[in-house]
């Protein structure tokens, strides 16, 4: 597992960290794990689907994430702490790697902020009954297979939009524009 974690340290040091963009008007900040492990000799990340009666993002595929609770919490905590709370991981169970660029929501008004976290592989997940309907383990290998410019529609508009699918998955948005980086990054 060392050997990954130097690997995955490298890739995602490769570009200078981008420093932190101005909060928008209204904008809230929230930050995402995304977590990685090793199993079968590829890489997999770990996605939760949100439940469909949610008020934001309902039904959609997400790394586990939210909101910073109060202002002084560092935004790492929140992905480790969200993460907790969604899917059952320790935070004590993460190895952070590293980050990837902030992320803007573009109807919900939150400026996302991915954080790179390296696990082991088996973990007998537990899902949030109020917000997860689903955990999903991914191989990236799959996920960047099934990429595509897909047109999806949304509160009536149709728009062209980056993807992932992998069987009946579907991956878009915020998501999708983090897993593309993290796609970059470690190809």
């Amino acid at each position: 597992m060392s050997e990954l974690r130097d690997e995955l340290r490298r890739a995602l040091a490769a570009t200078p960290a981008a420093t932190a963009p101005e909060l928008a008007a209204g904008e809230t900040e929230a930050a995402v794990l995304v977590p990685l492990f090793e199993a079968d000799g590829e890489l997999h990340a770990v996605f939760t689907r949100r439940h469909e009666d949610l008020r934001r993002h309902a039904g959609e595929i997400a790394f586990p994430g939210g909101r910073r609770d109060h202002p002084g919490e560092p935004l790492q905590e929140t992905a480790l702490r969200e993460a907790h709370e969604e899917i059952g991981l320790p935070p004590s169970a993460v190895e952070l790697v590293g980050t990837l660029a902030p992320v803007r929501t573009f109807v919900t008004g939150y400026l996302v902020f991915p954080h790179v976290g390296l696990i082991e592989s088996g973990h007998a997940w537990t899902p949030s009954p109020r917000e997860v309907a689903a955990v999903m383990e991914l191989p990236l290998s799959a996920l960047a297979e099934g990429y595509a410019l897909r047109p999806m529609t949304r509160r009536g508009i149709t728009f062209e939009t980056d993807t992932y699918l992998v069987g009946e998955h579907l991956v878009w948005g915020v998501t999708a524009r983090i897993l593309g980086e993290l796609l970059e990054r470690v190809s």
